[in-house]
Parts: C-alpha cells; structure tokens; sequence
C-alpha cells in the first residue's frame, strides 16, 4: 500500500504514534559563493556525524524572488552569493544544540561561503521559515513554469544540480533549484520566461526526460515526495524496465480489477 498514490485500495483507519515535540531549536542560514559548494556541504554534514531536523536548499533566484513576493522579509543577499543552505538543529538540550550548531559551522567554513546567519530570535526564525515556505508561491508568480521533483543519494546533489543546469542550456530553459537537500530531494522549477510556445511544448520535454535519466544514472528516482500521478508517469520507463511495468499493472488488476481507484495515474500512457 505504502507509495501505491491511492491506485490499490483506500486507507480507513490509522493509528498513529505521537512523539514530544522538542523544545529547543537552532537555525543557520549559510550563504554560499558556489551553489555546487552548497550541495556538496550537505553530505559533508551528515558526515560529521549531525543529522538536521532540516536542511534546505535555495539558490539565488529562489531567494531573489521570494524576497520581491513576499512583504516584510528583511534578508541581505550579497551580490556573489549563488545558494543558501538552511539548518535546523533540535533537541531538548540547548548546550547540545550550540554544539551541534558550531560542528556545522566548522564543517561549512571549509567552503566558499559568506557570513553565516545565526537565527537568535522566534521573530527571525519566522521569518526565514517564512522565505523557504514561500519558494513555491514566488516561482508560480514570476512566470509560467514546470516542477519537476527528483531525488538522488547526498553525495551526488553536486553532480545533479550541475547536469540539470547543462541540461537547461542545451534546451534554452531557466531552471529554479531549491529543496529538501536533506533528503537528497531536489525541486526543479523550469521557467517558462521568454521561450516561445513551441519550445515550450517540443523542447522542454526533451530536457526533463534527460533531467531524470540524470537522476536515475546517479541512483536517484522520479519522484522525491510529489509521486509520480499524472506529471511523471510518461517518464517510468527510465527508473523501470518493461517487464517491472508488467509486473506493477498485474499487481494494479488483482487489487482494483476494475480499475476504479485513482486510474490512469503511475502507468505511462498506453499501459493503463
């Protein structure tokens, strides 16, 4: 059932287990001159032996975009700043938590990066989880665009965030980057801009089957959390062989015969 996207059966009961909610945090935003250099920082976190309660990722134009968007966000970028990582840390103990906050800060110095924020205030804190939350509702208002939702190991978000923009340039799309960097996961905003309609339609689609064959070559998947529904699921033959695909639609007739649940999602067309 679990990642099925409702296509199996429907849930009717959960039991859930309910954890304390910790009581202290810690939040650094982290410039960086290279947006490459800030995915590299990511595993290089979990290295050290730190595991975040949140790392994101936003470059520059994420940032640029929501600060127009959103009044009342008060947050320097310097001019050569390319990305920015935000880290939470949290806990119930707050001299472990500065200690935690000064191993990231060691790790992050071994980089190119500019003066690292450190979130002293629940007003600041707001305000900067204000800026991430805002990403999405930024890029929808500056252009036509397409989300694209990947995922690949930490250690490969380097070499995923270099192909994607090699791949925009060899297609002449503008691609927005930010995400659960954390998770290796990675949004893909494709900006539509000054391209014309037929570009748009003929070329753009060129670029995203490449952006995932990318993310698959790197021991990624399609899908990050977003699922695949009705975006992705002309891309499952690069993450799944044909006779995988077989299997998936068998499975699909023996629980929902008469395909009555959430149809004509996760197959590619032709295959549903």
């Amino acid at each position: 059932m679990v990642g099925s996207e409702g296509t199996l059966g429907i849930v009717t009961k959960i039991v859930l287990k309910l954890l304390p909610q910790n009581k202290h945090n810690v939040l650094l935003l982290v410039p960086f001159y290279k947006a490459e250099q800030a995915c590299e920082a990511v595993s290089a976190i979990f290295r050290a032996g730190i595991i975040p309660s949140a790392l994101e990722f936003m470059e520059r134009d994420a940032i640029d975009w929501t600060l127009k968007f959103v009044d009342g966000l008060n947050v320097e970028v310097k001019d050569n700043v390319q990305a920015h990582l935000l880290i939470e840390v949290d806990g119930n103990y707050p001299e472990i938590l500065i200690q935690e906050a000064e191993q990231i800060l060691a790790v992050v110095e071994q980089f190119e990066i500019d003066e690292v924020l450190f979130a002293d205030t629940d007003e600041q804190k707001n305000a900067l989880w204000k800026m991430r939350r805002s990403v999405a509702e930024a890029v929808k208002a500056n252009s036509i665009y397409k989300e694209e939702d990947t995922v690949v190991p930490r250690y490969e978000l380097p070499k995923l965030l270099k192909g994607i923009k090699e791949i925009g340039a060899k297609y002449s799309f503008q691609s927005v980057c930010y995400g659960h960097a954390g998770d290796g996961n990675l949004h893909v905003n494709i900006i539509k801009g000054n391209m014309t309609d037929d570009n748009w339609k003929t070329e753009v689609p060129k670029g995203i089957r490449e952006i995932f064959e990318l993310t698959v070559g790197l021991k990624g998947t399609l899908s990050g959390e977003h699922g695949i529904g009705l975006v992705q699921k002309n891309y499952m033959d690069i993450a799944f062989s044909k006779v995988h695909l077989e299997l998936m639609e068998r499975i699909k007739a023996i629980f929902d015969p008469n395909n009555v649940l959430n149809p004509g999602k996760i197959f590619p067309d032709g295959n549903d």
